[in-house]
């Protein structure tokens, strides 16, 4: 009876490892060859030539949004580069590295490519935006350029605009700085008026300079160097004489960038002629000593 029943268990076995061979209707036999492959993970990167209705120094994917450019925006990213070699180790930049540095250079250039000119010669700032920490430790490598215009000079929040900014400093650009009528507290600048040149003003843009590569402390300790420098812009931009009278035709104001820029790599200094003693009537563009004559 045992001998029955065991050799009842083994013919049962053999018929499940039989019947499991059967292959069913309409199959191969294969499990696995007709499964849809799932594809990799993707990393998030944000658009390029995009509008943008918030600014923001950290992009969110989950937060991440566009409008169209006919719409009001607040920013337009104009180039997503990519941080490479070393600056693609350790830890997401920092102002003051040398990779936020790199990163900024290539978005100043891609800035004059797309608007035709100098942002700083116009109501115009640049910002960089970066991947979250979270996104940079899973590999985020990249960086956005984003470009937005400003209210003026002093005020460089950026505002609400419809339309691209492409092109934007082609020809008789409504953004670029002209002339000024700067108003006072005391001997304190308070203030930037823009005028229309033909009105009477006491203060021109005239230009930007590079300045060289020192800290934000040693800018700040040596206002002096800028001030030269502005006037050598100044004496250009005038025709007259870099010599001793320079100072009693004009003086010199200047806009550095912001701390934080500063510590990017953005070394750009915006410079205006200054009349303090007498309004103008006209730009100071190639005038000639008669025409910014010494007082």
């Amino acid at each position: 009876m045992r001998r029955w029943l065991a050799a009842l268990a083994l013919a049962s076995v053999a018929a499940m490892v039989l019947s499991g061979c059967v292959r069913p209707g309409g199959t191969d036999g294969d499990l696995t060859d007709d499964w849809q492959t799932l594809r990799a993970p993707t990393m998030f990167v944000p658009a390029t030539d995009a509008c943008l209705p918030r600014i923001t120094a950290v992009v969110q994917a989950s937060t991440y949004e566009t409008v169209d450019c006919a719409r009001n925006h607040l920013a337009e990213a104009i180039h997503v580069g990519t941080f490479t070699d070393a600056a693609a180790e350790g830890e997401r930049p920092e102002p003051g590295s040398a990779a936020l540095r790199t990163a900024r250079a290539e978005c100043d250039q891609r800035a004059r490519l797309v608007l035709g000119g100098d942002w700083h010669t116009a109501r115009l700032t640049l910002n960089i935006s970066l991947p979250s920490a979270p996104a940079w430790r899973g590999g985020a490598r990249w960086f956005r350029c984003d470009l937005s215009e400003t209210d003026s000079i002093d005020n460089t929040r950026p505002v609400n605009r419809t339309g691209s900014l492409r092109g934007a400093l082609i020809g008789d650009s409504p953004l670029v700085h002209r002339c000024f009528d700067p108003k006072l507290i005391g001997d304190s600048l308070n203030y930037m008026a823009p005028v229309l040149c033909t009105e009477p003003h006491g203060a021109e843009f005239v230009g930007v300079y590079v300045e060289q590569d020192m800290s934000w402390e040693q800018f700040v300790r040596s206002a002096g160097q800028a001030h030269k420098r502005c006037m050598e812009l100044i004496a250009a931009f005038a025709d007259v004489p870099n010599n001793a009278d320079l100072p009693y035709r004009a003086g010199s104001i200047f806009y550095p960038p912001s701390q934080r820029e500063w510590e990017e790599g953005d070394r750009g200094v915006r410079c205006i002629l200054w009349s303090d003693d007498r309004k103008l009537t006209g730009s100071m563009r190639g005038v000639g000593p008669q025409g910014l004559p010494v007082t």
